[in-house]
Formats: C-alpha cells, sequence, structure tokens
C-alpha cells in the first residue's frame, strides 16, 4: 500500500536502528541455538514495522489557523504571527514539528516543536516576523513533521494556505504649509457661491438615489420641473493628487538605497499628510490610472490605508513615457503635487500639461545622481530646472535631506509667490 510505503521510508534514525537491532538479535540467536532469544529480536524488529503499518494507516487531521497582527505594518515594525494546531482526528499524534517558510526579507524560517497531540487538543505558538523593505509578502505555507509516540516513524504533511502581510513605506510627519486646491470643507480654501443664479440655486442639486428626503427644497424642484435637495450640508473637500514619477530612466541606485525608494516614502509621508488635512486624495504614477489612483475621501485614518498599500508594491517601470490617459478623463484639478526623479527635455510637454491641470502644482524633485554618486552624472536630467521652466514650484531633495525640512521650504516659496506686491522682502 502506498501509505505503509511512505511510512517504511520515513522511519526515523530509531526506528531503523531497531529494526537492525533486531534483525541483528534474531540471525546471532539462531546461529548460537538461543530460541528464547529469537522471540526478543523478532518483538524488536516488528515494533518498527508495525508502527510504519498503524501510521500509515492512520488519517492523521490536523487543521492550522494562523493569524497575522497587524496585517499592516510600516518598514522596520515587527508583526506576530500565532499558530494554532489542532488534532481533528481520533488517532493521537506523537511529536509535532513544524517549519514556517518565510520570504528571506521577514527573516530565517521560525521552527517549533509541539507535544503530542490527542483528539480534539490544541497548540499554541508565537513568533515575530521583520522587514525592513517594504511590500507584500505571503506567510507560509507551513510544513509539519509528524511522528508516532514512540520516535520510530515521522510523516511530513503541509498546509497550503498562506497570509499577506503588507509592509508600507516608512512615513515623516510634515508641517502644516499653505497649500491650496479646489473646492474644500476642511482644507485651505472654502467653496464661494457661483457666478450666477439665486442664493436658493447654488445651494441645491439634482437628487441622487439614497438622498434624504428631509432635505428636499421644493420650491427649487417646482422650478426646474425634477426632485432639488439643499448641498449647503453636504461637506466639501479639497482635491489633492499625488504624482510619484516611478519610471526607470528617472532613478539610479538599487534597493532599500535607491532614489525610488526615497521618492515612495516622500510619496506616502505628503500623501498621509493631505489625508489628514481634509484632502481627497489620489494617487497615480507613471504608468498611469489604476484602481489605486481612485479619489480617497472617507475618514483620514482608512483613506490612507489603500494609499500605502499601493505605494507598498509600487515597481520601477519600464516605460520610458509617463501614460497620459487619465488626464484627460473629468474631475482632475485642485492641487498637484509631484514627487519627480530626473527629468530631460522629452517630458516638458507632460509636465506642462500636468501643470495646467493643477490650481496648484508644487513638486519634490530628487537629486537622483546623489543615490549613486559613483555612477557618472546623468548630463540634462536635472528635475528642478525642467519643472521651474514648466511653471512648478519645486524644491531639491537628496538622500541625507529631511523631507520634513524640504516640505517647508517648499510652504514658504508658495507663501511668497501668493503675497501681495511688497508683503514679502
Amino acid at each position: 500500500m502506498p501509505a505503509v510505503r511512505e511510512a517504511l521510508a520515513a522511519l526515523t534514525v530509531r526506528g531503523r536502528a531497531f529494526l537492525a537491532a533486531g534483525t541483528t538479535t534474531v540471525v546471532a540467536a539462531i546461529v548460537v541455538g538461543h530460541s528464547s532469544v529469537v522471540r526478543i529480536g523478532v518483538l524488536v524488529a516488528v515494533l518498527p514495522l508495525l508502527t510504519a503499518w498503524w501510521v500509515g494507516r492512520s488519517r492523521y487531521r490536523l487543521a492550522l489557523v494562523r493569524t497575522v497582527s497587524p496585517q499592516l505594518v510600516v518598514a522596520g515594525q515587527p508583526a506576530t504571527v500565532e499558530l494554532t494546531v489542532s488534532n481533528e482526528s481520533r488517532t493521537p499524534t506523537g511529536v509535532l514539528l513544524l517549519e514556517e517558510r518565510l520570504p528571506y526579507v521577514l527573516g530565517t524560517r521560525p521552527r517549533f516543536v509541539l507535544e503530542g497531540l490527542g483528539h480534539g487538543w490544541r497548540r499554541h505558538a508565537t513568533y515575530q516576523v521583520r522587514s525592513e523593505l517594504r511590500g507584500q509578502f505571503d506567510i507560509g505555507p507551513m510544513s509539519v513533521r509528524v511522528t508516532d509516540p514512540f520516535g520510530l516513524v515521522e510523516l511530513g504533511r503541509t498546509f497550503h494556505a498562506t497570509t499577506r502581510l503588507t509592509v508600507t513605506p516608512r512615513t515623516t510627519a510634515l508641517p502644516s504649509i499653505p497649500l491650496g486646491g479646489a473646492w474644500t470643507g476642511s482644507g485651505d480654501n472654502r467653496p464661494r457661491a457661483f457666478a450666477t443664479g439665486s442664493a436658493e440655486d447654488v445651494t441645491v442639486r439634482e437628487y441622487r438615489r439614497g438622498d434624504d428626503l428631509r432635505r428636499v427644497h421644493w420650491r427649487s424642484s417646482a422650478r426646474v420641473g425634477e426632485l432639488m435637495v439643499r448641498r449647503e450640508e453636504q461637506p466639501w473637500q479639497s482635491r489633492a493628487t499625488v504624482y510619484l514619477d516611478n519610471r526607470g530612466t528617472s532613478h539610479r541606485g538599487q534597493g532599500a538605497a535607491s532614489s525610488l525608494e526615497g521618492a515612495v516614502s516622500a510619496a506616502a509621508s505628503i500623501a498621509v499628510h493631505l489625508a489628514h488635512h481634509g484632502y481627497t486624495v489620489r494617487l497615480v504614477t507613471a504608468s498611469g490610472d489604476s484602481r489605486e489612483t481612485q479619489w480617497h475621501s472617507h475618514a483620514a485614518e482608512a483613506s490612507t490605508v489603500p494609499l500605502l498599500e499601493a505605494l507598498a508594491v509600487v515597481q520601477l517601470d519600464l516605460s520610458p513615457v509617463p501614460d497620459t490617459q487619465w488626464l484627460a478623463e473629468p474631475g482632475h484639478g485642485g492641487l498637484v503635487l509631484g514627487i519627480f526623479g530626473g527629468l530631460g527635455e522629452p517630458d516638458l510637454p507632460f509636465l506642462r500639461r500636468l501643470q495646467h491641470h493643477a490650481s496648484s502644482s508644487l513638486a519634490i524633485a530628487l537629486d537622483v545622481d546623489a543615490w549613486a554618486p559613483h555612477l557618472p552624472v546623468q548630463p540634462g536630467r536635472g528635475a528642478a530646472t525642467h519643472l521651474t521652466a514648466t511653471g512648478w514650484r519645486s524644491v531639491t531633495l537628496g538622500p541625507r535631506d529631511r523631507l520634513d525640512t524640504a516640505w517647508q521650504q517648499l510652504g514658504l516659496m508658495r507663501s511668497r509667490a501668493t503675497a501681495p506686491a511688497g508683503a514679502v522682502r
């Protein structure tokens, strides 16, 4: 039988020693003529064989529950993994040897030795994982070595289930600076009346499914001929687009020390800062529109989660030209905050178009050559010069510069640009 053959092949060192000792005893007893010793040798040799047959016929049903807490962590912070192994069969197990498979960035593979499990028994084990790199990593699968109560046979089993851990980029707390944007109820600007129409007209809109009927404005509804609801109770929010230039041609360096990681960390810090200051934030990369680029207008803590999850998996884009199809979609405008690497002359039309779609355009220009000082400087790839030429206000950020300081300088630049004549000396 295949199960028995598997058990025979899974004899432990102790089981093979018993089999060899029993066989040797039987042969020696027959040679010297001690029949009583033959029975002892047969018992010793048959014991691992009977155990292998019993283990092969047994149907171990082990269940594993793996819990990762929290499932979303910042790079450098630990997450706790809790394992619960239970025996759902009537056959008791011997010692359990557990080994968890992990990506190398999460550390070495944890191994555990658990005592035998009877029917319905459970055993728990915990360990911690930590990654200095952002990304999404699968924890598992778990492999289990099951031994019989005598330790003569050891069978291997594998649980195929895995659990995902998301490691987000590190963020920096940023100071408050004047930013501007589109319509807002909690950002820097507040909505004003429309240029035309009466006071009633500017505070109503068409009825939408799900609106509270108590907000129906009957006078406007009668005049227009369709249901209209009051809109003064609706919160207005600024819109901000965080654009991350993740093209391979724009960045230098490798791994955690690359300029891309600096750009991702800056984008994460800015997105979190804007969300906590009432902005409706969307993330756009050089790859263009995706589900992560949708406007996130929920509570600040909830809205930052999908943004950070999207930034956790951002990779270099191999296309030398950024995707611009998303700019043709309706609903753009407001504040645009760009994080750029190296830029060249071919990027000028895109920068002008992006700046044209924004009510305010600010940028962090990475000094990508400083991220790879051992490589020759790329002529004509300075981002700050091209950004200034296309109307952007930008500051330069190097690998040793503080993001919060650069952010504050960006705010000072905007204050000077928007101050009345003679107010700034």
